[in-house]
C-alpha cells in the first residue's frame, strides 16, 4: 500500500526511523513517515481547527478524573508493524500511555482517533490512512469528522472483530464512543463552525 497524501517532502529516496525522528526533532514543521519516505503535512482551514479545539475540549471535560485521556495533533503516533509515524487530530488513550522505546513522543496505544476531513486529506483519511490505523492492535474507534458539511462517520469494532460504520448527520445528535463510555454533541463538536447542513 502506498500513502499518495500528503506530499513527499524529502528528495532523498529512502530513510531509516531513526533519521525520521531526527529530521522531525528538529523540523518546525509536522511530517509523517511510511515505509522510508517522509511527508509534509500541511495546517488546517479554521473550520479544521475550530472542530479540532471543540473535540479536545469536549474530550477533556468528559474524561478529567477518568483512566482515559486525549492528546491533540501535537502527539505523533506510531504503528510499527507497518511503519507509520503519524500526527492524527485527536487521540484517546487508556491506562498507561505506551511510547517507543519509552521515549516519551511516539504512541503505541491508542484506542480511539479522530480525523477531521479537509479537502486535500478527505480519500487518504478514510482510505489508505484507516488501513494503517487498523494494524494498532489497541485501536477500538476511528473517528472521521467532515468539516465541510455536518457528517460524522464513526467506525467502530463490532463483537465480530469487524470494523463497523455509524453515520451522525443531525445538530440533534450524538456521537457515542463506545470505547470510553461516553458521547458527545454534534452541536458541542461543530460549534462556532459555518458549514452547511
Amino acid at each position: 500500500m502506498k500513502v499518495r497524501e500528503p506530499a513527499v517532502a524529502y528528495s532523498k529516496q529512502h530513510y531509516s526511523i531513526a533519521e525520521y525522528l531526527e529530521i522531525e526533532n528538529a523540523a518546525t514543521e509536522k511530517h509523517e513517515y511510511y515505509k522510508g519516505e517522509i511527508f509534509a503535512m500541511s495546517g488546517g482551514k479554521l473550520a479544521h481547527n475550530n472542530i479540532c479545539g471543540n473535540l479536545y475540549a469536549s474530550l477533556w471535560n468528559k474524561l478529567k478524573g477518568k483512566p482515559c485521556k486525549p492528546y491533540n495533533s501535537d502527539t505523533r503516533v506510531h504503528i510499527e508493524k507497518n511503519t507509520l509515524f503519524t500526527y492524527p487530530d485527536i487521540s484517546v488513550v487508556c491506562g498507561d500511555v505506551v511510547t517507543l522505546n519509552n521515549d516519551d513522543f511516539n504512541v503505541l496505544n491508542p484506542v480511539i482517533l479522530f480525523e477531521v476531513l479537509s479537502p486535500a486529506t478527505r480519500c487518504y483519511d478514510r482510505g489508505d490512512k484507516f488501513w494503517l490505523y487498523r494494524d494498532i492492535p489497541t485501536l477500538k474507534e476511528y473517528i472521521l469528522v467532515d468539516s465541510e458539511r455536518m457528517n460524522i462517520g464513526a467506525y467502530h469494532i463490532n463483537n465480530d472483530g469487524n470494523w463497523e460504520l455509524k453515520e451522525y448527520n443531525a445538530l440533534t445528535d450524538e456521537l457515542t464512543l463506545r470505547a470510553i463510555n461516553t458521547s458527545l454533541s454534534l452541536s458541542e463538536i461543530y460549534e462556532g463552525v459555518s458549514i452547511d447542513g
